[in-house]
């Protein structure tokens, strides 16, 4: 009689332990599938960004790859410039410009580890338009040839090393903008992008937003007004200006983010220029630009 109460009570907790078992292993399935699906509502609408970290709370028992890797998360640290357009990458984020044909801004996070890797090749990287942008508002291969302009560079494929993948997003025509090549792409621009990267070995952790400016001029009676070409049948606009605002996060555990910004003319400059000649009020950037400029970081220090 004692024996068959043993083995009642011992199927009862082998009854018991699959069902729990059960209970966990569906659990689980359920919440990595709500991560998956709260990530993808992320992407298709920027709003749920703001709130996701009040929905993973709700069924934070589990933390799965996806939300600790979530490079959105990662690269929009500090908030959205704006939200128009946005178009995901694999290693940086950009607001897209429908009516002037380039992006309203590009956000990166640099980290040292990608920088330093060697497997990239720009050779295996080709311009080319982003097809997901429907095509009336698409710019075209076509609209640079014989324009006069470089295809400059937004999020610079310098930046990109950590895989192929990334460095050949970077030359999606979304990420391009018309600039003037020698004494600017190839000259102070490339200057002020390799400062980027300098501050990134330097520091360990650089966020960086680039975008174009439509620049007013005085004219005679004192009126401002805005002008500025256009290239190919897309009418693909030519910034007047191009900015860069820049966040350092410091290695020191109560160390203040350092913020700075430029704004370099969208011309051929002299060499040996300094830099630092180009630097710029961010509060100046932000009213050119019609943008908010990392609304989510505090307490900074901000070199004007």
């Amino acid at each position: 009689m004692t024996r068959k109460w043993q083995l009642l009570a011992l199927g009862l907790v082998l009854g018991l332990t699959t069902v729990c078992a059960s209970f966990v292993a569906g659990f689980y399935s359920h919440h990595e599938i709500a991560s998956r699906r709260l990530q993808q509502l992320i992407q298709e609408d920027p709003y749920a960004y703001y709130i996701s970290p009040k929905i993973y709370k709700v069924f934070s028992f589990f933390r799965t790859k996806d939300e600790a890797d979530h490079r959105l998360r990662q690269i929009m640290k500090y908030g959205f410039p704006g939200l128009d357009d946005l178009r995901l990458y694999s290693d940086f984020v950009l607001s897209y410009d429908r009516r002037n044909r380039v992006a309203h801004w590009v956000c990166e996070h640099l980290q040292v580890d990608a920088l330093q890797s060697g497997q990239v090749s720009r050779q295996r990287a080709s311009y080319r338009p982003d097809l997901t942008v429907p095509s009336n508002f698409r710019s075209t291969l076509a609209d640079y040839h014989r324009s006069g302009f470089d295809r400059g560079h937004l999020a610079a494929a310098g930046n990109h090393r950590g895989l192929q993948s990334h460095c050949n997003e970077t030359f999606f025509l979304t990420n391009i903008a018309p600039q003037i090549g020698r004494g600017f792409n190839s000259g102070a621009w490339n200057k002020l992008e390799i400062y980027v990267r300098d501050l990134t070995l330097r520091f360990g952790s650089v966020y960086v937003c680039t975008g174009p400016l439509y620049k007013p001029k005085q004219r005679t009676g004192g009126k401002l007004s805005v002008e500025f070409e256009m290239i190919g049948l897309s009418m693909v606009a030519v910034p007047t200006h191009f900015f860069k605002v820049i966040i350092v996060e410091s290695k020191l555990p109560l160390g203040k983010p350092y913020m700075e910004g430029y704004v370099l003319p969208n011309t051929a400059l002299p060499d040996g220029l300094n830099l630092r000649s180009f630097l710029c009020d961010i509060r100046e950037i932000e009213h050119y630009a019609g943008l908010k400029f990392f609304d989510g970081c505090f307490e900074i220090s901000v070199n004007k």
